[in-house]
């Protein structure tokens, strides 16, 4: 099975823990992003970003500047997000980022998807954004079918574990025959269940640490999930969608 999760607004530069392994799978298209991103003004990427003058800056001067292929940090070290932070993949032992390797993917609107030890430079561009280069009706079209292509090269079995801006990105596009399981993590709010933003990314992030801890390989495993409190409700559940509440 493969997972696929979101990436983070916020990245790092790590160069002194682990090497990168291998460079991202669509680094040619990356890299022709990258050079058109470097060709808007301040005020272009700022409208295209959606973000302060600060971090308009900033993503204006990394642009500028951007090499792809040098100095590079594995990828789910890079990300710095509240599903990163419960993911804690630091922490992991060799073997765990055995399994890191073999089920882990990242979605991304510069980079397409990427492996968990995939070398990237910190980057803004969310697969949401209202960009259309080349004429195009924005990055999923960009991407197209591409995503979900490399993904079914690798397995039949997709754990959707992204939010819906990025899972939207590949779940369209994967042909009949894969089988996919979506997670929902939610409280009660009277009679009505709820997802919150922040819970659920510490409940990914958490989901995924668990099932490298298990070594995991089927996707039963993943109804025995109980950390953050959350529990397997079989009643909410239905296929190819599996509910955990918390209290």
């Amino acid at each position: 099975m493969k997972l696929i999760i979101s990436p983070a607004k916020r990245m790092v530069e790590e160069l002194d823990f682990l090497p990168p392994e291998d460079l991202p799978r669509f680094l040619d298209r990356a890299e022709t992003l990258r050079d058109r991103l470097a060709g808007l003004s301040l005020e272009e990427l700022r409208a295209l970003l959606g973000c302060n003058e600060q971090i308009a800056q900033l993503n204006h001067a990394r642009y500028a500047r951007m090499d792809l292929r040098h100095r590079l940090t594995p990828a789910v070290f890079a990300y710095q997000g509240l599903q990163y932070q419960y993911m804690a993949p630091k922490l992991f032992t060799y073997g765990q980022y055995g399994w890191l390797r073999e089920h882990l993917r990242i979605l991304s609107g510069l980079y397409g998807i990427l492996r968990p030890f995939d070398g990237v430079t910190p980057y803004r561009l969310e697969m949401g954004a209202k960009y259309r280069p080349w004429g195009l009706n924005g990055l999923y079209a960009f991407w197209g079918d591409s995503l979900a292509r490399a993904l079914t090269e690798e397995d039949g079995v997709v754990v959707d574990l992204a939010s819906r801006e990025y899972s939207r990105a590949v779940l369209p596009h994967l042909p009949r025959g894969v089988r996919v399981l979506s997670c929902r993590f939610g409280q009660w709010d009277g009679e009505k269940l709820r997802e919150a933003g922040s819970r659920c990314k510490m409940a990914r992030g958490e989901m995924v640490r668990w099932l490298a801890e298990q070594g995991a390989d089927r996707p039963e495993a993943l109804r025995d999930f109980d950390r953050l409190d959350y529990r397997y409700r079989p009643e909410l559940s239905r296929e190819g969608e599996l509910v955990f509440v918390a209290p």
